[in-house]
């Protein structure tokens, strides 16, 4: 089975319109789409993973699947493509999925098959590609139709729905660190603070963990006021401009003392330390 990785998991949400006066809207909901794990890694020996997907909604829902491919922007922001940017490797070529479509009744599972096929002589790098499972909205039952008011041009609204996990495949021995620079503390009067900070990795590989943000006072008492899960920094791009409301009880002032702020990677077991920076508060 794949190992449970939180995160990484963007939403699509898009609407199709049919006409150009808006006389009846109609909604049609495909039901919620649980997907485990959320990010799919395969290295080293490992060839093939399964992806558990579930309907966790009150309808039957039916979904395609298909593999898509994403350019990360330095805000993490993830834009669709179709040539890579400089640097960048595409998973799908080498990638085998099955089923192509599924249909899933309310609290039904079924099981989705991952397989890398590498080519011969495979240039070492990392690979990437994006698992997008789209929802197909249910036809309406014949007659359906002419129960509707005809005296005026009416549209559809049909909410379509989308989740995407990364896909990677990792071919030779990559490395990868990730160091954190350019801090910065606003206060935001009557508002929460934020912390700014950017993140550079290095190396042949993503990296992916978590940020956590601890208050230390004056006296030494810690306390957690950040924390961010399943952050990716995706090959090729080597930045990521972070900006992080701050969090805390009342008595924390953020007055004097100072920030931690520690990037960890997702390893639950024996979790890694990329780099971690102090910022004295005044």
């Amino acid at each position: 089975m794949l190992s449970v990785n939180k995160g990484d998991c963007c939403l699509k949400n898009f609407f199709l319109l049919f006409s150009f006066f808006i006389i009846s809207i109609h909604a049609s909901s495909q039901g919620d789409l649980l997907i485990t794990p959320h990010r799919v890694v395969l290295e080293g020996n490992k060839q093939i993973e399964e992806i558990m997907v579930a309907n966790i909604g009150l309808d039957t829902a039916f979904y395609s699947i298909s593999l898509i491919e994403y350019q990360m922007t330095d805000d993490g922001s993830l834009h669709e493509i179709t040539e890579p940017m400089p640097g960048q490797k595409f998973a799908s070529p080498i990638l085998r999925y099955f089923p192509r479509s599924i249909e899933l009744a309310p609290n039904e599972s079924q099981v989705v098959r991952v397989q890398v096929r590498r080519m011969p002589n495979q240039e070492e790098g990392e690979y990437r590609s994006h698992l997008y499972f789209r929802g197909v909205p249910r036809q309406e039952p014949l007659g359906r139709e002419a129960e509707a008011d005809t005296t005026g041009i009416g549209i559809r609204l049909i909410p379509i729905y989308g989740i995407s996990i990364p896909v990677i495949v990792r071919i030779g021995d990559l490395t990868a660190s990730c160091t954190i620079s350019d801090i910065s503390f606003e206060p935001n009067e009557g508002q929460p603070p934020t912390l700014k900070f950017v993140l550079n990795r290095q190396g042949t590989k993503s990296v992916y963990g978590d940020i956590s943000v601890d208050y230390v006072d004056a006296q030494g008492k810690r306390t957690n006021v950040g924390l961010v899960r399943g952050l990716a920094v995706y090959t090729p791009n080597t930045i990521r401009k972070m900006s992080i409301l701050l969090t805390a009880p009342e008595d924390v002032q953020f007055n004097r003392g100072k920030l931690v702020i520690r990037f960890t990677d997702a390893n639950e077991a024996k979790p890694q330390l990329f780099d971690e920076k102090e910022l004295l508060l005044p």
